[in-house]
């Protein structure tokens, strides 16, 4: 079954990856969303789990491991084409993250990828719920008492 067209909703994952007060993005080198800035994620493989699909998503689109923590939210993203086809439809579950801030290398299907501020979000072009995605990230990791420090096992 392919994303374009899908016969089914495509079940993906998401990581809001944090490191201090910087999280991490990527430039989305396919579409959909092509050159929009988002969190790094994508679909799940057969037989992977949700944690293993978010760790394995990071890893591939910026060269970090990271620590998969609790869902943050899911978001259902359908997408139709100028016929009002279904084009694109994610079940997408957000996961918060962390990780060592090491310089991200943009692989996969990620353009670029990089680390920035909270506060400097603004700044990019980012994909739809983003933003707010991650600002709730980062109240989850103050108001859990999450460390935002990489220190647990990878998954």
């Amino acid at each position: 079954m392919g994303r374009h067209y899908p016969e089914l909703p495509v079940v993906g994952v998401g990581a809001v990856v944090l490191s201090g007060d910087q999280v991490l993005l990527v430039q989305r080198g396919r579409e959909p969303s092509k050159g929009i800035w988002s969190i790094p994620g994508g679909g799940v493989e057969l037989g992977e789990s949700l944690v293993q699909a978010c760790a394995r998503e990071v890893a591939e689109e910026t060269s970090l491991d990271v620590e998969v923590g609790p869902v943050v939210e899911v978001i259902e993203r359908i997408l139709h084409d100028s016929q009002g086809r279904v084009e694109y439809h994610y079940v997408l579950v957000d996961f918060l993250c962390y990780a060592l801030p090491l310089e991200p290398t943009a692989g996969d299907d990620a353009a670029a990828a990089l680390w920035t501020g909270l506060e400097g979000l603004d700044g990019f072009k980012l994909t739809p719920d983003t933003h707010r995605v991650i600002l709730k990230a980062a109240r989850l990791a103050q108001g859990e008492g999450i460390s935002s420090d990489f220190g647990g096992d990878v998954c």
